[in-house]
C-alpha cells in the first residue's frame, strides 16, 4: 500500500504522533487532492536541535506558549525528554500517519492555543495550518528515506 507521506523535522514529527501539534504549518496550502486522505508523517534526517528544543520549553512555559502551535500539557514531558536523551526520537522514519484537513490561514487558529485574535487585514500574508486528525501511531516506526513536499510512501508492514 502507498500512501502520500510528508517529511518533518524532529522533534515536530514526534508531536505530532503525540497529539501535541495539532498542525503542521506550511507557506503554502495543502493540495486540495489530498485533503480528507491518510498521510503518512516522516521524521527526517536532521539531527534535533537543542537550542530549538530550549527555546520551545522556555516558550510554552510563558506568556507567549500559544506561538509554539503545541499543546503544552503533552509536548512538555517529550520535549523534557529530548534534553536529555537527545536520541530518543526516531529520524528518517515515519512516525504516524493522519488525516490531512481542510489548510486554514495560521491566523485563523491561533485563539485555540490562547493567542490574539489577528484582525489585520494582512492575515492573508501568514503561513498555512494544516490540521491533522485520526493520528495513528507507528509502533515501531518505518525506517524510510523522505524527501521535500509531498512524496509517496510504500508501507512494507501492508505487504
Amino acid at each position: 500500500m502507498t500512501m502520500p507521506a510528508l517529511t518533518v523535522w524532529q522533534p515536530w514529527a514526534s508531536l505530532i504522533a503525540a497529539h501535541a501539534k495539532p498542525y503542521e504549518f506550511r507557506g503554502w496550502a495543502a493540495p486540495r487532492a489530498l485533503v480528507g486522505r491518510r498521510i503518512a508523517i516522516h521524521a527526517g534526517a536532521r539531527p534535533i536541535k537543542r537550542a530549538e528544543v530550549q527555546d520551545l520549553l522556555m516558550r510554552l512555559a510563558g506568556p507567549e506558549a500559544w506561538s509554539t502551535g503545541l499543546r503544552a500539557d503533552l509536548a512538555r514531558p517529550i520535549l523534557e525528554r529530548v534534553l536529555t536523551a537527545p536520541g530518543v526520537l526516531p529520524l528518517s522514519s515515519v512516525v504516524c500517519t493522519a488525516v490531512l484537513g481542510a489548510p486554514r490561514r495560521a491566523n485563523e487558529i491561533v485563539f485555540e492555543f490562547g493567542g490574539p485574535v489577528n484582525d489585520s487585514d494582512r492575515g492573508a500574508h501568514t503561513s498555512w495550518a494544516w490540521p491533522l486528525a485520526e493520528i495513528d501511531r507507528l509502533e515501531p516506526p518505518a525506517p524510510t528515506r523522505g524527501a521535500q513536499g509531498f512524496w509517496q510512501w510504500s508501507d512494507a508492514r501492508a505487504a
